[in-house]
């Protein structure tokens, strides 16, 4: 070959790469930053465009890369407009507001000028607050009859009158109530230019639910045989202490499979759409105690029953983490440090990675009000040891003025790649 040539090729190798490290800095080993805005928290706040505008300037300027949009909070109404059969929310704790936009279309356009990336949230299957009675439970007979039924130590109660609740949950085993849910996923995500789908409260509310007629019966398919005593046969009380029964194991495996099998026609209903959509979930870290709400987010070659006594040997098949692209781990623990303390946000990270055996990719995830004074060092962690961050809620970040201490620890991860 020509030295000329050669030389040229070199030269401009060369001037590419110095034009990509000015331009890019170290983009291409930057990780994916995400920002939650809660819908429940920011309702006022964000009924107004000027402050949408805003608080994605500082989004943008404080290094994140993507925004998560909660467009269905626990009322089980929505904040979009492109909808057939969804109930829109227009009042929440005594306020109300009145949009004649669309809150997720504009929250995507903006989002875009900036180079945002967005994820759609919504909570699944919650469907009203019971401290307000507000929400679809309370508001649309058609949901009414089908909460959760709980089995409590003072016997048997429908959720939607447990002000001890942060949400009346419909009973997610009715076929009717994950068709319904379903349709909103379709909605939003054959109807908006998103980038993922995060499920949110995708689980049982706790162990007490659901003790429905439609449960037991349901269960007793599933084991083939009937239980003679409903639900003592599951578990009992002892004032306030829960005693297991004979069909304990068994019972928390068949919920485990009804959140497993959810998920799956979800990613199925997400990926038939629109197959670049990254399917994506929000749970804690602490896996332990996890099977009350029926969440198993391992992966199935991992058996929980060799470490927990709740776990019998078909659980692990309830696994789901192969169904998601991205599992958003919550790691809302005060100590950061500390692969030897079950309560450090290191810890959660590692047994994460132990349990879903790189089958989807994880992000670890704080909340900004747990970790006030190392907030730093606590986005670093995720950033440096997990393939992302998401930082809940805008709203911590905006009252307690941590913009900067975010920045900080983006910067600093970033900076050793």
């Amino acid at each position: 070959m020509n030295p000329a040539i050669i030389l040229f090729t070199c030269f401009a190798w060369l001037s590419c790469l110095s034009h990509a490290a000015a331009t890019h800095g170290s983009s291409q080993f930057e990780k994916p930053k995400y920002l939650w805005f809660d819908a429940e928290a920011n309702f006022e706040r964000f009924s107004h465009k000027d402050s949408i505008r805003y608080y994605l300037d500082k989004t943008k300027e404080t290094g994140f890369s993507h925004i998560v949009v909660d467009v269905r909070p626990i009322y089980g109404q929505v904040l979009y407009k492109r909808t057939k059969r969804m109930q829109p929310i227009s009042h929440m704790r005594g306020n109300s507001v009145d949009r004649q936009w669309d809150y997720l279309k504009f929250f995507i356009k903006e989002a875009r000028k900036r180079k945002l990336k967005v994820i759609a949230s919504a909570t699944i299957f919650p469907a009203g607050n019971p401290s307000t009675r507000e929400g679809l439970a309370y508001e649309d007979s058609t949901w009414a009859s089908k909460t959760v039924i709980e089995w409590t130590p003072d016997g048997l109660k429908d959720i939607k009158d447990d002000k001890t609740k942060v949400a009346a949950f419909l009973n997610p085993s009715l076929p009717e109530v994950q068709d319904y849910a379903l349709e909103c996923i379709r909605e939003i995500v054959s109807g908006y230019d998103i980038d993922g789908f995060a499920l949110d409260y995708c689980r049982y509310p706790d162990v007490q639910s659901d003790f429905s007629e439609t449960s037991r019966r349901q269960f007793e398919s599933y084991i083939g045989e009937k239980v003679p005593s409903f639900p003592a046969d599951i578990f009992q009380w002892n004032g306030k202490e829960r005693i297991d029964g004979p069909y304990a194991k068994k019972w928390f495996e068949f919920r485990s499979k009804v959140i497993h099998d959810f998920i799956q026609k979800a990613r199925t209903a997400i990926k038939a759409i629109k197959p670049r959509v990254q399917v994506e979930l929000w749970s804690p870290s602490w896996y332990g105690g996890l099977y009350e709400n029926g969440q198993n987010w391992a992966d199935k070659s991992y058996d929980p029953s060799m470490e927990y006594h709740w776990a019998g040997k078909g659980y692990s098949q309830t696994g789901f983490a192969d169904l998601l692209d991205v599992f958003l781990l919550g790691t809302y623990l005060k100590v950061v440090y500390g692969l030897d303390n079950p309560e450090s946000i290191e810890y959660g990270i590692a047994r994460a990675k132990r349990l879903t055996k790189g089958s989807c990719s994880l992000f670890g995830t704080i909340m900004a009000t747990i970790n006030r004074v190392d907030l730093p060092d606590a986005v670093a962690v995720c950033l440096e040891q997990t393939d992302g961050l998401m930082v809940f809620d805008i709203v911590h970040v905006i009252e307690q003025n941590t913009w900067n201490e975010l920045k900080r620890g983006i910067e600093r991860a970033e900076q050793h790649p």
